[in-house]
């Protein structure tokens, strides 16, 4: 199958664009204290760097930059804040079981329980010869979440090397219990002094001559790392970018979980309500929006409601899809809901063939008229070609609306936040992402609103919300450049970032609008064809739904 045409946008990012104005490829420069070192920056340069050194740590903390020009208008930073603190440690971190003092004794073991059930694992843990205690965990307050105790957990030893503590956790669980190595750093203590390890991306539309383009690849169903579509796209520089299926039981792997428009088309349904990052005319217009969508099949006269678009009919990954989902119509995510009654469109891109299972699928022609109904759905699409599929009550419905030769319409409409119809043009790229960080230059962080909150599940907040992790970013200044930022993590060497950590940095950053993306082992960031950031996953680099590319201008 060919790979789709590239597009393309652009970055900005006014803090970078204060010291990138040198000739030379690259720059350095320190700060301590917020006191610049090098004398070869404008006092207003200086004094503007210093206001936007990185909110991390404690005031005073060293902070390096390192800016090169890629190409006119391109640039990339390097930002490391901070140095190891020795105050970090590995401990083994302990699955708290319902115990006698549970609300719910059997609820299965989890990382944060209530202080009953944390205290009396603990003093068992110490009955048994373990060095064990309870802590309180205390999250911020966001836009939309109160914040304060979302729980205690149970960690046992402290130790200077990671080695230790896996041997401790071996006797740990030798001795019956279950938990999990980590790392003191990545708790969030605004006391931690660092490491710190950023990567900015900055394009200025005004002077760069590229464009900035999202693809997902040959095809939808399959994952490919950044580099290879970076590389396979001649791009410049790359991110990952949308959340996207990874485990086949919650669809196809690829398949990005949530909004996806590609030159123009919508190959992927909004989670309902979430946002997208829209890259307009090559990037020359980048904004954030949340989205909504309606999807219908008619044939004459009748119209049958459309629930999916290029995904495994029954399997709404981070859920947010409609009415008889379960266990909920709202976003959830990484939850994957599900629904036996779906009607699902397929295009050319999806893959070389469509997904297989029971149900109904009718194949239609270049033009719409059905070719031929799949009693079994699955199956290779003829050239130029798309089907729907209908599984549970939505067989019969679609069977009495797919007479062989009947011309089908498939019709889709998405709309923002204010219900205000939005019509991508040819040059517009949407990626699914979330939460916000930023918005109109404040603090606008919406783990609630866009499923980060699971309700009963705190633990589940506390790994990917309240801890550190590897992020990527994404956003707008107020000239109208755009932002790409990765940050490192899940090391000693990069702490990476919390959800209102990396929205403090983006607005440090000089961001009006910002929004996360796909992060843990998904952060890469790739330039002239190499990763330059550290994906954090054992394995390496790892192969994504989608990315944005920052393409060259075509001659």
């Amino acid at each position: 199958m060919k790979k789709r045409r590239l597009g393309g946008a652009a970055v900005g990012l006014g803090v970078v664009l204060a010291v990138t104005g040198l000739p030379a490829q690259a720059s350095t420069e320190s700060h301590t204290a917020g006191n610049r070192t090098s004398g070869t920056r404008t006092a207003d340069a200086r004094t503007a760097d210093a206001r936007a050194a990185l909110p991390l740590g404690p005031a005073g903390l060293a902070e390096t930059r390192t800016t090169q020009t890629l190409q006119p208008g391109l640039t990339l930073t390097r930002i490391v804040r901070g140095v190891v603190d020795p105050a970090h440690r590995w401990t083994v971190e302990a699955s708290i079981p319902g115990g006698d003092t549970s609300p719910d004794s059997d609820a299965p073991p989890t990382t944060l329980k209530d202080k009953a059930s944390a205290d009396e694992l603990a003093a068992e843990l110490r009955g048994d010869g373990f060095d064990a205690r309870a802590e309180r965990v205390t999250t911020p307050r966001t836009t939309d979440y109160s914040g304060g105790t979302l729980g205690w957990r149970v960690r046992i030893g402290s130790f200077t090397s990671q080695s230790a503590a896996a041997t401790e956790r071996i006797r740990v669980i030798n001795a019956g219990y279950g938990g999990s190595v980590t790392y003191t750093g990545w708790d969030g203590a605004t006391t931690d002094r660092g490491p710190w390890r950023l990567d900015v991306l900055t394009i200025d539309p005004r002077t760069f001559r590229g464009t900035l383009d999202a693809t997902y690849g040959p095809d939808i169903e399959n994952r490919e790392t950044v580099s290879t579509l970076a590389t396979d796209a001649g791009a410049v520089a790359a991110v990952n970018a949308g959340f996207f299926v990874l485990d086949p039981r919650s669809g196809a792997p690829g398949d990005p979980a949530g909004v996806g428009v590609y030159a123009g088309r919508l190959l992927s349904e909004p989670v309902s309500g979430r946002p997208g990052l829209v890259v307009r005319d090559g990037g020359r217009s980048t904004q954030i929006t949340r989205l909504t969508w309606e999807g219908r099949v008619t044939a004459r006269g009748t119209a049958l409601p459309l629930n999916g678009v290029n995904r495994v009919p029954g399997l709404i990954r981070n859920c947010g899809g409609g009415e008889g989902d379960s266990p909920t119509s709202l976003p959830l995510h990484d939850v994957t809901c599900t629904n036996p009654d779906q009607l699902v469109a397929f295009t050319q891109e999806y893959g070389a063939s469509t997904p297989q299972g029971e149900g109904v699928e009718a194949v239609l022609d270049s033009r719409g008229r059905v070719l031929e109904l799949r009693s079994v759905r699955g199956g290779p699409l003829p050239s130029g070609g798309s089907s729907i599929q209908a599984t549970g009550r939505q067989v019969a419905e679609l069977t009495a609306l797919a007479r062989p030769g009947e011309r089908l319409r498939v019709e889709t409409t998405l709309r923002d936040d204010r219900g205000r119809r939005v019509t991508p043009s040819p040059g517009t790229d949407i990626v699914n992402a979330g939460p916000e960080l930023v918005r109109d230059g404040r603090l606008h962080v919406t783990p609630a609103t866009d499923g980060m909150v699971h309700p009963g599940d705190p633990s589940w907040y506390y790994g990917w919300v309240h801890k550190r992790n590897p992020r990527t970013l994404a956003g707008t200044d107020a000239a109208g450049r755009t932002v790409l930022v990765t940050a490192d993590g899940r090391s000693t060497a990069s702490l990476g970032l919390s959800i209102t950590e990396s929205a403090k940095v983006a607005r440090s950053l000089g961001l009006r609008d910002a929004v996360n993306l796909d992060g843990g082992g998904s952060t890469t960031m790739v330039t002239n064809g190499q990763v330059i950031n550290r994906p954090s996953d054992a394995a390496g680099e790892r192969p994504v739904g989608d990315a944005l590319l920052v393409l060259p201008r075509r001659r």
